[in-house]
Parts: C-alpha cells; structure tokens; sequence
C-alpha cells in the first residue's frame, strides 16, 4: 500500500490501515470517551452571563492564561484564540498519551476519536458528519476545495473580492495558470451595507457571465465585514455559480448553518473562536458535491467515505484533535450566541465612540447583520501600509495597546481590533482614549 493519510483506510475501509499486522478490529463508527468531566467555564448550575455582565465575564475569563503582566493589553485575538486552561490541560494529557502509546494507541484506537470530532463540528454548523474532514486549518481546506474544483474549462472565470483571504486568492491565481482560467476581482462596498454587498456580486456575475466559481468570506480577516452569505449563494446558485465560503473568522463569533445556508463548500478553523489547540481546521463540503472536488493529487476515494480522499494531511496532531473535543464541550457550555454578543459588546464599547472622532474613520459598519466583535479603523487620509504600522507602534509604545496592521482592501491598510474573553470595558476605553489623541 502506498503511502496514504494514516486514518484514511481506517475511517472509511474498516480500520484495516491502522491495524497493519492487528487482528482486533476497530468500528468505523467507534467514538472516543474524553478522559473526566466535561470542561465548563461556568460553575455548576450557573446560567451564561449576559454580555454586560462583567461580573460574569470575569469569571469565564479566569478559566483562560492570566492576561499578560508586561503592561500590554492584547486586542489582537484575531490570529489565534488562546486555549482555556482546561483545554491545555487535556491537550497536555493527550499529547503524554500518544507519546507513551505511540502507535498502539494511533493504530486502534484514535480513530474514535476522530470520528466524534467530525460529529460534533458537523452538528454544530449543522451537517452530515460524512460532509466533514478535519484539516490542520482553514487554509488548508481553501487550498484543497479550490485546487481540486473540477467543474472548470478554460475560459471560465473565478470572482473573488478584496476581502477574500490571501491563501484562498493565490490558489485562484493559481488556477488560472493551470486550468488557463480568468480570475476577477472586485472591491466591495464602502461603506457596506447589506443591500449594496448583495448587488456587489450580482453585478459582478452579470458583468462576468463566464464565471463558475466564487470566493465569499463570511467574515473578513481585514476588517471584519460580515457578509451576508444567505442571499449571495442564492443569488449566485441561480446564476449557476459554485460558492466556496471561508468560515474561518465567523465560526464561533457566530452560528453558521450549511445546509440553512444552501452553502456547498465551506472551510473552518477550531483555533479562533473554538479554544481548540493550534493546528485543527475543517472542510465541508456537501454530499452531492464530493464528486466536483477532484481527489487530492491522485489519492484513491473510498465509496464508503469519499471526502476523506479530498485532503492529504499526512502525519496530523492527533493530541490537538482529540483535544478540539473537548473545546467545542468548553464553548457549547456559553454557546455561540452568548460568545457572539460578549464579543460585539465589547467591539461596540469602542468603535461607536470612535465613528464620533473628526479623525477616525472606522470600517466595519454598525449593522448586526454585518459585523461582530473583530472590526477595524483608521485614521482618515492614512491609507499606507507604513502609516499604519506606524500607528499600531504608537498604540502599543505609548498605550501599552497591541492591534494589528491589515492591508489588501482597495481602500487601503488599516488596523484591525479584536477583543477576547479576557478583555474588558476598561480596555476599549483606553483604546477610545488613545484614538482621541491621534
């Protein structure tokens, strides 16, 4: 046997790949236990704090990594959400556990594991667990569902935005070398709402009346626009257009529905809002579909579980991934919604005051429908890559505030500010304050 994913024969061929010279068999269907009680940030019989209640959030915080004693207030939660201390603490059993088992335990007995993973991330963005293979990351899954789309000729065109994740348009690009395809690429709307999003892209596919497939980022990593992602795949699958939709900021800031959404490709990380460890993402895409997504360079499906064959991982973390059970336990016990609006409280703290300073221009409209708790600003006329980073330098040099530099919209780099658990009131109005002294 060639090499191959070390559970892909397991997963869907009957465990025969991981038990190579075993003669105990291992369900496909098995479900790994997680070692204790089920972790919570809340105490037993405690209700979700409401997004004002400090109090509460005080408490959810706790169960976190103590905010830094360097002075600096952490408002870039953006790139990677830290784990709760529950979670590093499984992650850390798990990983002592492979270690001693080594493949013993791989061979036998993770592919339960993985197996109730792929449920309960399925569940929650509600689809079919066989609709799900877990990934190292978002990018990842984006490399894979675009490079393998299959449904392309030469001159057929792709359409994406300037908001769309950078990994996600260099595989584009890199379609158009080698499927000889045309790559478009608008700007969205500023300021957005959600009417003008969605003539953005109607008007984009009428203009463009050869294209087959589309980039849509349900929540920009630039500054944190929303898209209304309902209405554009709709409005996009009567235009025979395929939609890839890059979850990967809006899972856990909010809920995502798939199938509700008529979505059928979309990509997730479980180290953003999730608290898994570093290194899990998924790949969705809809059953019907897994034929439109060409097998990972030459990798051989399985009739029984088919969109394992559209990812080649190789070796993966397999302490993360059991540990990312226990995360989606962590943040099912607050819950989406709740997460959602602590973190959009938080977000409103500083960036409705800052709309109101002559200097500040903030990006991400106000509209619920269009944003949550990442959203971005900054200083009107200031545009450049430079200024901005000089900016972020003053912020953290002088305020002890660190954000981050964005760049790639067609309106120019901005700074990008994304609150977590452990933030609080006090830090958005030290931001607030800082922004008056620009």
């Amino acid at each position: 046997m060639r090499r191959r994913t070390l559970l892909q024969a397991a997963l869907a061929g009957g465990a025969g790949g991981l038990l190579s010279g075993s003669a105990v068999p291992v369900s496909a269907q098995q479900t790994g236990p997680v070692a204790g009680p089920l972790p919570s940030p809340l105490a037993p019989g405690a209700a979700p704090p409401a997004a004002d209640d400090e109090a509460g959030w005080a408490a959810v915080a706790a169960a976190y990594p103590a905010r830094l004693q360097t002075g600096i207030i952490n408002l870039e939660y953006g790139a990677f959400g830290q784990m709760p201390l529950a979670i590093q603490a499984a992650y850390e059993r798990y990983t002592a556990k492979v270690n001693q088992e080594g493949a013993t335990f791989v061979r036998r007995d993770f592919v339960g594991y993985y197996q109730t993973l792929r449920q309960r991330i399925a569940a929650m963005v509600h689809a079919d667990a066989g609709e799900i293979v877990i990934t190292r990351n978002a990018t990842e899954s984006l490399q894979a569902v675009i490079g393998g789309y299959a449904r392309l000729k030469p001159g057929d065109a792709i359409l994406m935005s300037d908001h769309d994740y950078d990994s996600a348009r260099m595989a584009a690009s890199w379609l158009e070398r080698r499927r000889g395809v045309t790559v478009i690429s608008i700007d969205l709307p500023h300021p957005a709402t959600h009417q003008s999003l969605i003539d953005a892209y109607d008007q984009a596919l009428a203009a463009h009346p050869t294209v087959r497939l589309m980039l849509l980022t349900h929540l920009s990593h630039r500054d944190g626009l929303r898209q209304p992602v309902r209405e554009i795949v709709a409005m996009a699958r009567r235009r025979g257009v395929d939609v890839v939709v890059d979850s990967a900021q809006a899972w856990g800031q909010g809920p995502v529905d798939v199938h509700g959404d008529g979505v059928d490709f979309a990509v997730f990380n479980l180290h953003k809002w999730i608290g898994a460890p570093l290194g899990v993402g998924a790949l969705y895409i809809r059953k019907d579909r897994i034929a439109d997504i060409e097998p990972f360079m030459g990798e051989e499906p399985s009739e029984r579980d088919p969109i394992l064959g559209r990812v080649h991982t190789g070796m993966a973390n397999f302490a993360a991934q059991m540990a990312a059970i226990d995360a989606l336990d962590f943040h099912q016990a607050l819950g989406t919604p709740i997460v959602g609006a602590r973190l959009r409280h938080l977000r409103d703290l500083w960036a409705l005051p800052a709309r109101d300073l002559a200097k500040i221009e903030v990006l991400t409209p106000d509209d619920p429908r269009l944003c949550a708790g990442m959203s971005s600003f900054r200083v009107k006329g200031q545009t450049t890559p430079a200024a901005n980073a000089a900016l972020a330098a003053r912020l953290v040099e002088k305020h002890g505030l660190f954000t981050v530099v964005r760049t790639g919209l067609a309106g120019g780099a901005c700074l990008r500010v994304t609150p977590g658990f452990s933030t609080t009131p006090d830090d958005m109005a030290k931001l607030v304050e800082a922004l008056k002294e620009v």
